[in-house]
C-alpha cells in the first residue's frame, strides 16, 4: 500500500474488522491525526463530517487538502457493511437490510418509521451464542462480536437513508435505537458501551442522541446488568424474560441454568432502582408454551415480589415463527387473554404492534436464509 501518511493502524489479523475513524473515542482521534502529521483540528473537522453530514468519503471533502484524502479514506475509514439485500413492507415504512461484513459474516438491521418517531433495531453479534430454540438467530450460533464501528455504523447507514428520503415521511434523525436484532448485546459489552456513547455525546465528537432513546436488551446476564446499572446512563434496559418460571425457562432461554429468573428479575429491578428508568419485560408469546392464564398470573406474581409497578413494563411479543420450526405465534384469544389478565392484576402491559412478517422480519430469518460460512470465526471484535 503507498501513502503519502504515516500508517497509524497495523493491519488487522485474520478474522477481525479494520479499524475505523468510528472505533475511536474523541482522545484517540485526536492522537491518530497528530500520528498522520496533521494539525489536531482536523479531528473535530472529520467527525463533523460523520456525524453533521453523515458522510464517510473523504475524497469529497473539500475543506481538507486534497493530497491526503485518498490516504484518510484508506486508513481510517475501510468499508464495514456491504448491502446484501434490503427488503420492504408497510408501504416503505419498514425496511429491513442485510449486511455482509469483511469475513462474509451477515448481520441485519430493520428500520422502521412510526408517525411520532423512527426506530432503528441493530445488531451487536453476527448470530448469537445464546441458542434459543425459537430464535432464528439463536439457532444459527455465534460467528462473532462486532466491532464498535460496525455497530454504530448501522445507525449512520439508517440516518442517511432517512435524509436521502428512502423511507416515506420520515425526517431528520432517528429518534430511537433499541439492541434488539442480532447478538446478545450484554456479551459485547465494550463495543456496545463504546457505540452508544459515541451515538449520545454531542457533535463533534459524537451524533448527539437522546440517551433515553436507546434500549439495551438482554437475555439475563446479570453481571452485566449490574455494570450497565453503573454507567450513570438514562439508558432503557430491555429483559428478554419470556417465560416467569425457571423449569420453562430454562427450556426457552439456555442463560437460565446460569442465572435463574429470580437473579434476573432481582437485577433488572435494581437498575430501574438506581436509573429512575422503568424496565421493559419482553415476552414472545409462543402458542402453548408460555402463554396460559396460569403464566400470567405467575409472572404477575414474579413481578408485584420487586415493589409497585412504577418500576416495570410488560412487552408481550406476537412470535414471528421461524419456517418449519414447531414455535409459533399464539392464538388471538390467547394473548388477549394473557393481556387481560396482567391488567387486572394491575401490571402495565402492552402487546407489540408487530412489522416485518412478509419480509423475513424475525431476528436473524433474513441472514438464516442467506448465511455463507465467514472466512474466519472468533468470538471477539
Amino acid at each position: 500500500m503507498t501513502t503519502s501518511l504515516p500508517l497509524v493502524f497495523e493491519a488487522p489479523r485474520r478474522g477481525k474488522p479494520p479499524r475505523h475513524w468510528l472505533d475511536l473515542d474523541p482522545g484517540e482521534r485526536r492522537d491518530v491525526v497528530g500520528k498522520l502529521g496533521l494539525p489536531r483540528f482536523r479531528a473535530d473537522q472529520i467527525s463533523r463530517h460523520v456525524v453533521d453530514h453523515l458522510s464517510t468519503e473523504p475524497q469529497t471533502w473539500s475543506d481538507l487538502p486534497a493530497p491526503i484524502r485518498s490516504d484518510l479514506a484508506e486508513q481510517l475509514f475501510p468499508s464495514l457493511l456491504e448491502q446484501v439485500t434490503r427488503r420492504t413492507t408497510d408501504a416503505g415504512t419498514t425496511v429491513k437490510t442485510l449486511w455482509r461484513l469483511h469475513d462474509g459474516s451477515l448481520l441485519e438491521s430493520v428500520l422502521m418509521r412510526y408517525p411520532s418517531r423512527t426506530t432503528l433495531c441493530i445488531s451487536s453479534q453476527a448470530g448469537c451464542g445464546m441458542a434459543c430454540p425459537f430464535c432464528a438467530t439463536g439457532q444459527g450460533g455465534l460467528q462473532r462480536n462486532l466491532s464498535q464501528a460496525e455497530i454504530t455504523i448501522q445507525a449512520l447507514a439508517a440516518n442517511q437513508m432517512i435524509a436521502s428520503g428512502e423511507v416515506p415521511g420520515a425526517t431528520g434523525r432517528l429518534n430511537n435505537i433499541v439492541f434488539m436484532g442480532m447478538g446478545e448485546p450484554l456479551a459485547n459489552y465494550n463495543a456496545v458501551m463504546g457505540a452508544i456513547r459515541t451515538l449520545t455525546t454531542p457533535s463533534p465528537e459524537g451524533f448527539g442522541m437522546s440517551a433515553r432513546g436507546i434500549t439495551v436488551s438482554t437475555v439475563g446476564l446479570v453481571p452485566r446488568i449490574r455494570s450497565l446499572t453503573e454507567e450513570d446512563l438514562p439508558l432503557t434496559l430491555a429483559v428478554s424474560l419470556h417465560a416467569p418460571d425457571d423449569e420453562l425457562r430454562d427450556e426457552l432461554v439456555p442463560v437460565n441454568n446460569r442465572w435463574n429468573v429470580a437473579e434476573v428479575v432481582d437485577a433488572a429491578w435494581e437498575y430501574a432502582r438506581v436509573t429512575k428508568r422503568r424496565v421493559s419485560i419482553e415476552y414472545a408469546m409462543m402458542r402453548d408454551i408460555n402463554d396460559s392464564v396460569a403464566r400470567a398470573n405467575l409472572l404477575a406474581d414474579v413481578l408485584k415480589k420487586r415493589g409497585d409497578w412504577g418500576w416495570v413494563h410488560v412487552n408481550l411479543i406476537p412470535l414471528n415463527p421461524t419456517p418449519g420450526s414447531k414455535w409459533t405465534a399464539s392464538r388471538k384469544s390467547d394473548e388477549k387473554a394473557f393481556v387481560d389478565t396482567l391488567a387486572r392484576r394491575g401490571v402495565p402491559v402492552t402487546l407489540r404492534d408487530t412489522r416485518g412478517s412478509d419480509i423475513d422480519g424475525a431476528c436473524g430469518q433474513l441472514a438464516a436464509n442467506n448465511r455463507p460460512r465467514p472466512e474466519a470465526a472468533t468470538d471477539e471484535p
